[in-house]
């Protein structure tokens, strides 16, 4: 009964799976980047406000940082 119950299991598409796994990784991604993106844009405010440059510097290195990783995927398909 058990044997005559059971369904198939596995995906229909295996590419496809991956390829949305993919999607969700890049995606999760994207959204750190931007989290990073606002915060560095608000550590630069901070800066401009108190005068104090190296608290501007690690803005815009967190602010760049954030452009690059929001964009790896765009980045990495230019690449390829």
């Amino acid at each position: 009964m058990t044997m005559a119950l059971s369904g198939n299991v596995c995906a229909a598409d295996p590419l496809g799976t991956i390829n949305s796994l993919s999607e969700f990784i890049f995606s999760a991604i994207k959204a750190i980047g931007f989290i990073l993106l606002g915060f560095g844009v608000v550590q630069i405010g901070l800066s401009l406000k108190s005068h104090d440059a190296s608290q501007r510097a690690n803005g815009f290195l967190t602010f760049f940082g954030g452009v690059i990783i929001a964009f790896a995927k765009d980045i990495l398909d230019m690449i390829m």
